[in-house]
């Protein structure tokens, strides 16, 4: 059975080797309950939109509404900082706004100290807001042991950690209903209701509200919402399906169970069906449904369709075709306040701090790098094992084809350092320079490897390797993630900029899920002598079609 077609349960894989204004009630302006109808609204600038809207990796999708403003979270496992919030204005461009989780201070495996968190973290989390204190609210749990629960009043921040609930909250949805309540739906099969008290810093009752018929499977990947006074659950059934609980009577239930959708063909060749993301609607009262697909190697990418609602209250995705539409109307919307600023482009690190579109491998040693001029990379760990390393600094790839291009300066590199740019994940490739002997030879290597319970099998084998000088080097990576199998890599350099060198094996990544996370451009520096070396690199871009 392939992956695009499998459904599991997460957890038990995992322990084996997530709205719309306000999270959930959907007011127009202001918060209250509104109707699903769809008033007239002014015709969008653009007439057409294309999905995927994003190709990048974002899954685990929460969608809010906060007035003319559009935000979506999206999983982060192991990457620091997490749970990165995008915002748009018209759902279908979007921005890296910040993230809602500044540090996974879980605990010291997530320092790569002494213990590793890949593939833990930050899983299915969700996004909110409530008006009556103006305020954001991120809720997620770590480990299976404890739910943790941000605020911030920007999506910028600062997030501050608000509480731990000791109950773990497993793809939590969060709803701010109208009258204020905090509550959070929860649960793989069975499927939990949570309410908070007022602070939203407790748990003052939790019970179970549904269990989903084992002909169904599982049902994981709650979104809580409130349309017209009933409640909506929204489930996935990974990661082929999804469904969606409705109650008349209450956040407790009884719940009702209707599909939505099942084995529905997506709008990306190759790539997987359309699940597991949230509804929002407009101003003008139109609701769409942001959902993501299996797009190894790549990861799981955001697409976009329109939804309406039967007559007696439950949500339809508009087809094409009998498909999740490769293209449909653009959303009306008011005209955006500003272009949202582009997801790739050129990187001079001159800033005084990382941009949001950066995420660091498990926390860095925050002592050990800077900006401003530049990003200087000092070595942080002794180690010969690229996962092992602290501060790799993390990039998406965008897709369906990229290249990425790093300028390194490497005279700070002592004995023993090695770094590079690599193409990250449990199967990984880099390009990069090796300082031995007071010599520096740049390399080519692949065989970097973990195995499914995400140890080391494999610390690299040099496939290419070739004397430099100088000061500087240009480091480049072409990558295919189109969704599919034999999707491939070259890497080359230049020693001017102009002139680049195919160095290196032809690199197959690897595009089975269970990582989750898809490929990553990584910047790394590390030693197997002694730490106190360092590289700097002014440039980086990624480019796409």
């Amino acid at each position: 059975m392939s992956w695009t077609r499998h459904s599991v349960n997460r957890r038990a894989a995992l322990a084996t080797g997530t709205g719309l204004l306000a999270g959930s009630v959907l007011p127009v302006a202001a918060a209250g309950q509104v109707s699903a109808a769809q008033p007239a609204a002014p015709s969008p600038t653009a007439t057409t939109y294309a999905n995927p809207v994003l190709w990048q990796d974002f899954a685990d999708i929460d969608v809010i509404r906060v007035g003319n403003t559009y935000y979506c979270s999206a999983s982060t496992m192991h990457y620091s900082p997490g749970a990165p919030i995008l915002r748009s204005y018209d759902l279908v461009n979007w921005e890296l706004a910040g993230h809602s989780v500044p540090v996974l201070d879980f605990g010291p495996k997530y320092d790569l100290n002494g213990a590793r968190g890949y593939v833990r973290g930050i899983w299915a989390s969700s996004l909110a807001y409530r008006p009556s204190n103006r305020t954001f609210y991120w809720v997620g749990q770590i480990d299976f042991a404890k739910t943790y629960l941000y605020t911030a009043t920007s999506v910028e921040g600062p997030w501050r950690r608000l509480t731990t609930i000791g109950t773990a909250y497993y793809d939590a949805g969060m709803l701010v209903d109208t009258d204020d309540t905090l509550y959070v739906a929860y649960g793989n099969t069975a499927i939990h209701v949570a309410q908070l008290s007022p602070d939203g810093r407790t748990q003052v009752r939790t019970q179970q509200v549904f269990s989903t018929p084992s002909s169904v499977g599982t049902l994981e990947g709650a979104r809580f919402y409130k349309v017209n006074g009933s409640y909506y659950i929204f489930l996935t059934r990974p990661a082929n399906g999804q469904y969606i609980l409705k109650s008349t009577s209450g956040p407790f239930g009884p719940y009702t169970l209707r599909k939505v959708l099942l084995d529905l063909p997506g709008p990306v060749p190759g790539g997987g069906v359309p699940h597991q993301g949230g509804l929002v609607q407009t101003q003008y009262g139109a609701w769409y449904y942001m959902a993501f697909v299996d797009a190894y190697p790549g990861g799981r990418i955001p697409v976009l369709a329109p939804v309406t609602w039967t007559s007696d209250g439950w949500p339809v995705v508009q087809l094409v075709g009998g498909a999740w539409g490769g293209s449909y109307p653009a959303p009306a919307v008011p005209a955006p306040p500003r272009p949202v600023e582009p997801m790739t482009g050129v990187e001079h690190f001159t800033g005084t701090s990382l941009a949001p579109r950066w995420e660091w491998n498990h926390n860095p040693d925050n002592s050990k790098w800077s900006v401003g001029d530049g990003l200087t990379l000092r070595t942080a760990t002794v180690t010969s094992d690229l996962y092992w390393a602290r501060n790799t600094l993390t990039h998406r790839i965008p897709g369906p084809t990229s290249t990425a291009t790093a300028v390194l300066e490497h005279t700070g590199m002592r004995d023993g350092d090695r770094a590079g740019l690599a193409l990250l994940r449990d199967s990984s490739a880099c390009i990069g320079l090796m300082r031995d002997s007071g010599g520096t030879r740049v390399v080519m290597v692949d065989g970097l490897t973990m195995d499914a319970n995400w140890n080391t099998t494999g610390t690299g084998t040099v496939r290419a390797s070739a004397g430099v000088s100088g000061s500087r080097i240009w480091l480049r990576v072409n990558v295919d993630i189109t969704p599919g199998t034999n999707r491939t890599a070259r890497f080359s350099y230049s020693t001017d900029g102009t002139r680049f060198t195919l160095f290196g094996p032809t690199f197959t990544l690897n595009n089975a899920w269970q990582f989750f996370m898809g490929y990553r451009y990584a910047l790394f520096n590390f030693t197997t002598g002694a730490l106190g070396g360092s590289v700097r690199i002014t440039r980086f871009e990624a480019t796409a079609p």
